[in-house]
Order: structure tokens, then sequence, then C-alpha cells
């Protein structure tokens, strides 16, 4: 994930400073630096809030497109939605259990856990199913309904 300079260049475009951001998450300003420089992983709570706080779109901050948001998207995570189209999108691809829990070097009984709704995907595996499969983080997560795959 290389989100290091956009959050960067959305934070100075509002003329923010760290601890601006830090406050408005609720951390300390030395955790969002971390999450600045990369040196710790978003949790997906901040990485939607750091979203909804520059209107931006998921996709757009991981840098798999260049549309920065979409129309009526939500704002949160729809747990429900997420757990229908995680599983719509294994099918989709033939993609088992099994293999995307090697492909994510995650335990079965965590994909498994998607599947049936008793969580949702890191931050880090998100990315890794997006960027892989080129599905909109947004889409699989239930905050926008089009579009299903980018480009």
């Amino acid at each position: 994930m290389d989100y290091t300079e956009l959050l960067k260049d959305l934070r100075f475009d509002l003329n923010l400073t760290q601890q601006d951001v830090a406050d408005y998450l609720n951390i300390k300003r030395s955790t969002y630096k971390d999450y600045e420089l990369q040196n710790r992983i978003l949790p997906l709570k901040h990485l939607i809030a750091l979203c909804n706080y520059f209107d931006i779109s998921i996709d757009y901050l991981f840098n798999l497109t260049k549309r920065k948001k979409y129309n009526l998207s939500k704002k949160d995570i729809n747990k429900k939605l997420f757990t229908e189209r995680f599983k719509e999108f294994r099918k989709e691809n033939k993609v088992t259990q099994e293999k995307l829990a090697n492909f994510l070097q995650t335990s079965h009984s965590f994909i498994s856990n998607c599947d049936n709704g008793k969580t949702v995907l890191t931050t880090a595996y998100l990315y890794a199913i997006c960027k892989k499969y080129k599905i909109s983080a947004d889409y699989l997560l239930g905050r926008i309904d089009e579009p299903k795959y980018l480009k």
C-alpha cells in the first residue's frame, strides 16, 4: 500500500497538521505520523474515518482509481452487505477459502469468519484482494453499489 504521499497531500491541501488529523481520529499524533509514514497499517476504522474526513473513496486512497469519490457512497461499512459481497466475490473468481487464506497468508478460519459475517477484512487483506482481483474496496465493504470491478 502506498498512500503516504496522498495522505500528506490531502492534509496539506486543507492546511491541517498531523495533530489536527490525530485529534479527529482520537489518537496520538505519533500514531497518525506512523500511519502517514506507513510504519503502521491503518486499521479499517481509521481508514474509513480518513476517507470520510477527506471526502475520498477507499479506492482512491489505495491508488486503485483516479476517481476521488463516488456518488451516493455510504459513510460506514455495511457488514451484512460485506458478507454477501465477499462470498459473491469468491464465487465469481472461483477462489476457495483455502486458496484465499494461502494468498493472504492467514488462516482458513479467518476467511471462514469473513464468509459467515463474524469479522471483516483487515486493511492489509482488503488492499491485497482489491489490488489482485481489481475489485472496488468501497463496493466490497458495502459503501457503494457501483463500480464493482475497477479497470
